[in-house]
């Protein structure tokens, strides 16, 4: 197994994994500092952190598994190496199981970097403009806490997305899964049935006010999640791609 993780981060080291992986966060990041340039008093770290988790939670995550499930989908797809992938002398449920492994791993890192940018961000913006250091005490310990719930919680969302992703050698059905899901994850925000959609589930780990909605999603999107992928392994170890 740590063979075919090894040749999985080779192949994601050739790819643009890594420009999506730095280029997501970056963009959070930039947003943060220029909005904190245009305000005129001191704001909570509370504020600016809990604000960089909800726009990755609630837009771009979505976005960005849906791009990275297709890419590490086509880097096999494209050159049509499921062929030789498949007869070479090792479970084929590996193959696909560290690819999930790699997804995730990718998905946990950007989650990471989301917070480190934000931080970093905001201290930049208050090296120019010191009047504009956010008030309050900075604690990583509960926005690192709240990201772990996030990335947790996403697994349900990551594991659709993969599993339709290899399955299909088209990039449109995943695509379509991933827009379609992100679209009615934004226009049906307030929905009490979005703690049981998955593409709301990392969100609603932000409705500090309502515990049952943080503990159902979180309860599904990690328990429900990891049970999906391992369905999609079996299944896809299974069958050919179409």
């Amino acid at each position: 197994m740590l063979a075919v993780l090894s040749v999985e981060i080779r192949k994601l080291n050739r790819s643009l994994a890594a420009l999506l992986a730095v280029a997501a966060p970056s963009l959070i990041a930039i947003f943060t500092f220029f909005n904190l340039l245009r305000g005129k008093t001191p704001m909570p770290w509370e504020m600016w952190m809990v604000s960089g988790i909800g726009i990755w939670s609630y837009f771009m995550l979505p976005m960005s598994v849906t791009a990275l499930t297709a890419l590490v989908a086509h880097m096999e797809h494209g050159p049509k190496s499921w062929d030789h992938l498949r007869s070479l002398p090792l479970p084929r449920w590996r193959l696909y199981a560290a690819k999930a492994v790699m997804v995730l791993a990718v998905v946990a890192f950007m989650s990471a970097a989301t917070l480190m940018m934000t931080w970093g961000a905001v201290m930049l913006a208050t090296a120019i403009k010191p009047n504009l250091t956010p008030s309050g005490t900075l604690d990583i310990a509960l926005y690192a806490s709240t990201m772990g719930k996030v990335f947790l919680a996403a697994i349900l969302m990551v594991a659709i997305q993969l599993w339709i992703a290899l399955r299909f050698s088209s990039f449109v059905p995943a695509l379509v899964v991933g827009i379609g899901g992100t679209f009615f994850s934004v226009v049906a925000t307030s929905a009490k049935a979005g703690v049981f959609f998955p593409w709301q589930m990392p969100v609603n780990m932000l409705v500090s006010t309502q515990a049952w909605r943080v503990n159902t999603a979180l309860g599904l999107g990690c328990g429900l999640g990891l049970i999906v992928l391992a369905l999609a392994v079996a299944h896809l170890a299974r069958r050919e791609v179409l």
